[in-house]
């Protein structure tokens, strides 16, 4: 049960100021955030040990801004877009929940979905949120979100990399915007975005236009988040990934494909990878935003084991170009519309987290154990939003022993029982190659998924 919530003011003083342009990762970000209304705040909640102290993690919060300029900064909106302005000193907050025992974790829920669907006050808020639930006066959980102008999903994890470096002299490594907004104006950068869009053009200019058609089962609001738990999904990846000699995000990215095709009757299938780039110079410690989408064209002709290593090729050449100036993509997607008498959609995302829990083991796992992990597959229905990122959206997760999925479809373009279908249809590709069976072949029923 929650008790009271008071506030510590936490002051911060850092290197570094100055006012710029967004960088390309900002200002694709930051078109997701207009388009669809969201707030894209990004985090989560940490349980705490019994030696953690309310001052501490407020010293910590202190350390952490004033080394970090991302999460000192704020934007100018008079621009459109946004100009971004870097702060050297200021007061960020630590919010304290006092809760009872029985209480902490979901006063912690409530504090971490509060902080997440809230939008910062972009002008005025630094873009880092952070609060204890405490109870007899000890801290049991912290609750932390950022904006996702300031960081992505591997800027959280460069911050962490960071922590044990606090009170270092030594500024804190990789790029930071301000610096990255100045180099992308300069011709060598330039030159890297026209490459990139000249790889998306050639990708989408042949592909068929329609990849959906009209949902018979629209819901409101429309749309909805399917999350599928496949222990065999995990087996069945690293049973072809050996195989075939590519990953198992590869091989995942080719039943992904396989499934889609065979639900909506469209192919070849499309997906907008998410970049993280952190492979380019600089970039790997660097605490801001820097993912960007590339674009995956997938042959689902042949076995999934052809198509795996199509995809690799695929997915390489997505990769290395996923970096590029967001206005001159629209620009590009423009001009390509007009040639052609229509738009492409490419709605499709695809955003694989799993990092070092995709790594083969050392002995691929056996038939036997692909099969015998088939019943614990689950399926379930979770939340719904009014707008999303795009059509269909899958998110891939290492949960203990398993692949998490979980895919936000429009409903009015895709039903419900389609999304299921694609989320079995995953499973069941790689399932079924794995299995040496037909593509056509249908798994028993008596080892499906209720």
């Amino acid at each position: 049960m929650h008790v009271a919530t008071s506030c510590l003011a936490v002051p911060f003083r850092g290197d570094g100021t100055g006012a710029g342009p967004l960088t390309w990762g900002q200002r694709e970000i930051w078109q997701t955030m207009r388009r669809t209304g969201r707030t894209l705040n990004i985090g989560g909640t940490v349980a705490l040990g019994a030696d953690a102290t309310v001052a501490e993690l407020a010293a910590t919060l202190g350390r952490l801004v004033s080394r970090h300029q991302a999460l000192r900064t704020r934007l100018s909106l008079a621009e459109d877009p946004p100009r971004q302005i870097v702060a050297a000193s200021g007061v960020v907050g630590l919010d304290v929940v006092v809760s009872t025992s029985d209480g902490a974790e979901a006063a912690a829920e409530a504090l971490r979905s509060h902080y997440e669907f809230t939008p910062f006050d972009l002008e005025t808020e630094f873009p880092v949120r952070w609060g204890v639930v405490t109870v007899d006066d000890v801290p049991s959980h912290l609750v932390v979100q950022y904006s996702h102008l300031a960081v992505d999903g591997f800027g959280i994890e460069a911050l962490v990399r960071d922590l044990p470096h606090l009170d270092a002299a030594a500024p804190a490594g990789g790029v930071r915007a301000l610096e990255l907004a100045h180099r992308q104006a300069l011709p060598a950068e330039r030159r890297h975005s026209a490459k990139s869009l000249r790889h998306w053009e050639a990708a989408l200019r042949d592909l068929p236009a329609v990849r959906f058609g009209t949902s018979d089962d629209p819901r409101t609001p429309r749309f909805w988040e399917l999350v599928c738990h496949s222990p065999a999904l995990h087996l069945a990846l690293q049973v072809v990934a050996a195989r075939t000699g590519v990953e198992t995000g590869h091989v995942l990215l080719a039943a992904y494909g396989v499934a889609l095709a065979r639900v909506t009757g469209r192919a070849p299938s499309v997906a907008q990878v998410l970049v993280s780039n952190r492979f380019r110079p600089g970039f790997a410690d660097a605490v801001c935003h820097l993912t960007q989408p590339g674009i995956c064209v997938i042959d689902v002709d042949g076995d999934l084991d052809t198509v795996a290593r199509r995809v690799w090729r695929a997915a390489t050449s997505a990769y290395l170009h996923g970096y590029f100036d967001p206005a001159d993509h629209r620009a590009m997607l423009e001009r390509l519309a007009a040639d052609r008498g229509e738009p492409i959609d490419i709605s499709c995302f695809v955003n694989d987290r799993r990092g070092p829990a995709a790594a083969l083991p050392e002995v691929p796992p056996t038939a036997g154990q692909v099969r015998a992990a088939l019943p614990r597959t689950t399926l379930r229905w979770d939340r719904t939003l009014p707008t999303y990122d795009g059509t269909f959206y899958l998110q891939v997760d290492a949960v203990d022993d398993a692949v998490g999925l979980a895919i936000w479809a429009d409903t009015h373009r895709l039903s419900p029982a389609q999304v299921e279908a694609c989320a079995r249809g995953i499973e069941s590709a790689a399932v079924e190659a794995a299995l040496n069976l037909a593509p056509d072949h249908a798994l028993d029923p008596a080892v499906r998924p209720g």
